[in-house]
């Protein structure tokens, strides 16, 4: 009895010094941070063996050793939940030493999936080294920020800046040229595809829902994959169906292509403006970001130039039959292509931004792009000899990484997985933006891009939609009526236009090679009349009665005929589709290209100055001064009553309204972190385009109703967004996080 006590009490003892050896094992492993869950487990393990020998022992158990055969038990089940401890476990989970002794892993087996020891000591490291890891991130991501700016200032301001200027300008016009190209062929295109209203209201609308996906698809792309490849394949999208949209024939078709293309296009805003800051000194980048917003109103100036010097050149243009049709809109159409195809051109030249390298911890690549910059800087400068002198930069510690998933692994599924695991990431970087240390900012920029857009793109279309409505109201009032006559025996071979001809008789009377605009014929008849190779715009008969009357190769179909009486009358070969005619629209085509070409120049003098100031007086100061003058000079809209008044509010608007739209583009680039940039850019321009769409389709349901609600609309959400844009932080002075 006394040998089975000392073998008892040796055996523990025994025990006691394994059990201290694991708990230091384990406590050296979990280190300082260990949480009070493991604490308190760790407690509950080891505390039978720190009590006195004489309570280790209960009293009951079987004389058949069955007492020995349950403590092993227990004790064993202790080792299994302990075995990353006691066994060695790797850190990286390459090598469990356990495995060849049939020990099952902590994270694995009935007692894992059932929450026992082994499971909450595995979920407290897990959660323990996300912690650490996200800590370590942050650190990383602050030191690199402050050696990233010392490294731009060493490297200067240069020859390399300015050529990535002109490159990214490129991209930036393309997005400028794609706002104008539907505006402009819309005249045209309507007549060629006989568009009804609600499809002209569809095609002009359909480029912003495109410009919305891009923005936001393409933005958070180039926080996962780079700027630089991000961009490229964006342009080249808008370039592949910017060029098919200029050769197909249908509506659908036509309309399909139109969105793909602003799909293209829509990511190149949030890209350019993001990829160019990343190479910009903070005492440089404000001015030189409103300087790259000048391509944007270049390419207005553009596309209005493009517009006026080809689309009304009617000769450019050849038709295969009455199927298909190349007119000068389409070659119009096709030139717009030109900017995104030389900024793909240019693109390829020009490296990825070396701070979107160190933020994925590629150290080597994003050092040798930094020293092009500075040797291409120097040698531009005079001084080839300089040698850059930073040998190691920091890179951020990676959290995650698309998905390796080795050779033998079907390439479907290869590439199902990197896609799963890129749209995970590309979440996680969106609802970053809207976690606690971002939420703030995040709303209160959503508010200001929202009330900006909704009122400068509201009032920036409804602007021409007035000036058309008051030019209709001009053309109206010039419109010449004719009661009562009657016609025998006249051939009409000249054009007639915007004539109203009631109760009339025609007797005998030939229409030849004629064309008819805005006429309208109420309660007349026509007896033994001719209608040959007649071209017709806006022209309706209205109960008319046509007697023993022959059309032959006209415009004038069915619908042109309402509640009218055809008596033995005879349509031979009409004309298919849609007549295209612009020789009456000549001088409004040039009036429609004149005006948003003054409306794009006007805008030169507001980019000069928030270029010239915005280093200078702040980035908010800017944002909320511009919006206040813009909301009030809405108010001088009501005096707009002619052309010239209308053309002249629209030029002063989007003058002063550009000076916020450049400060807006800078502060939301300094706002954000690189990894969530172009995420965060990408979300808020998306968002912009939907509150152009909102603006547009409420402000053109007033036109020739009432000016009031759209200038208080606008006043409104103008003084909205100054008011809120005041309690966003000031980033001047701020090195780029």
């Amino acid at each position: 009895m006394e040998d089975g006590y000392q073998n008892r009490t040796a055996f523990m003892k025994g025990a006691k010094d394994i059990a201290k050896e694991v708990k230091r094992q384990a406590s050296k492993k979990v280190g300082r941070t260990v949480d009070r869950m493991t604490d308190e487990y760790s407690k509950r393990s080891y505390s039978k063996f720190e009590e006195d020998d004489d309570d280790d022992y209960p009293t009951q158990g079987s004389q058949d050793g069955g007492y020995y055969r349950e403590d092993s038990q227990a004790a064993n089940d202790d080792e299994g939940g302990h075995s990353d401890s006691t066994e060695g476990h790797d850190e990286d989970d390459e090598i469990y030493e356990g495995e060849y002794q049939g020990i099952p892993r902590a994270d694995s087996g009935k007692g894992s999936l059932a929450g026992g020891p082994g499971s909450v000591t595995a979920g407290a490291q897990q959660f323990r080294d996300i912690g650490v890891s996200e800590a370590e991130r942050r650190k990383d991501q602050e030191e690199l920020a402050q050696q990233y700016e010392t490294i731009l200032q060493e490297c200067g301001h240069g020859k390399f800046q300015w050529t990535l200027y002109f490159v990214l300008g490129l991209a930036l016009m393309a997005d400028g040229v794609e706002i104008f190209v539907v505006g402009f062929v819309l005249p045209s295109a309507e007549k060629d595809m006989c568009l009804s209203e609600p499809n002209k209201s569809m095609l002009g609308l359909i480029v912003y829902f495109g410009m919305m996906v891009g923005a936001f698809l393409w933005g958070a792309l180039a926080d996962r994959i780079g700027r630089r490849q991000s961009l490229l394949i964006s342009l080249s999208i808008n370039s592949i169906f910017s060029f098919f949209s200029s050769f197909v024939q249908g509506y659908s078709t036509f309309l399909f292509c139109r969105l793909l293309s602003g799909v293209g296009i829509g990511g190149s805003i949030p890209i350019v403006f993001s990829y160019y800051s990343e190479f910009l000194a903070q005492e440089k980048r404000g001015e030189h970001l409103s300087w790259l917003c000048m391509f944007w109103m270049i390419g207005g100036i553009y596309a209005s130039a493009m517009a006026w010097a080809i689309i009304p050149h009617y000769g450019w243009s050849f038709q295969m039959g009455s199927a298909y049709q190349f007119h000068s809109w389409r070659v119009f159409v096709l030139v717009c292509a030109f900017p995104s195809v030389a900024a793909i051109a240019a693109l390829n030249a020009m490296p990825e931004s070396p701070r979107y390298y160190l933020e994925n911890g590629k150290h080597d690549e994003g050092w040798m792009i930094l020293k092009q910059v500075h040797d291409t800087n120097m040698r531009a400068k005079g001084y080839p000899e300089r040698v850059f002198s930073v040998t190691t930069i920091k890179t951020v510690k990676q959290m995650d990484e698309l998905v390796d998933t080795g050779t033998d692994t079907p390439v479907w599924q290869r590439y199902r997985l990197k896609i799963m695991s890129l749209s995970r990431q590309i979440r996680n970087n969106i609802l970053a933006c809207f976690s606690p240390e971002y939420k703030r900012t995040t709303f209160m920029l959503m508010a200001v891009w929202f009330t900006m857009s909704f009122s400068y793109y509201g009032l920036t279309v409804w602007f021409p939609d007035m000036i058309k409505y008051i030019q209709k109201q001009e053309y109206e009032s010039r419109t010449r009526t004719f009661t009562k006559e009657r016609v025998e025996h006249l051939t009409f071979n000249f054009t007639l236009e915007n004539q109203v001809h009631r109760q009339g008789h025609y007797f005998n009377d030939k229409f030849l090679n004629l064309k008819m605009k805005s006429m309208v014929f109420e309660d007349s008849v026509f007896e033994e009349c001719y209608f040959e190779d007649i071209t017709s715009t806006h022209t309706i008969f209205r109960n008319c009665t046509f007697i023993a009357s022959l059309f032959y190769n006209t415009d004038l179909f069915k619908y042109r005929f309402i509640d009218c009486k055809l008596v033995n009358s005879t349509f031979l070969h009409n004309k298919e589709g849609c007549m295209l005619d612009f020789s009456d629209d000549f001088n409004n085509a040039y009036m429609i290209y004149f005006v948003n070409l003054l409306g794009t120049l006007a805008v030169l003098p507001g980019n000069i100055v928030s270029a010239l100031l915005m280093d200078k007086i702040g980035r908010l100061r800017m944002l909320a001064g511009s919006s206040v003058i813009s909301c009030v000079s809405c108010f001088f809209l009501m005096f707009g009553n002619s052309e010239s008044g209308m053309i002249a509010l629209l030029c002063l608007f989007g003058g002063i309204s550009i000076a916020s739209w450049n400060a807006l583009d800078v502060i939301t680039v300094e706002l954000y972190p690189s990894d969530k940039r172009t995420t965060a850019f990408g979300f808020l321009n998306a968002l912009c385009k939907l509150a152009a769409v909102l603006g547009i389709s409420i402000f053109q349901s007033f036109v020739g109703i009432t000016k009031a609600v759209p200038i208080l609309f606008a006043a409104g959400a103008l003084a909205a967004g100054s008011f809120l844009a005041t309690k966003l932080p000031e980033t001047r002075g701020q090195v780029l996080q």
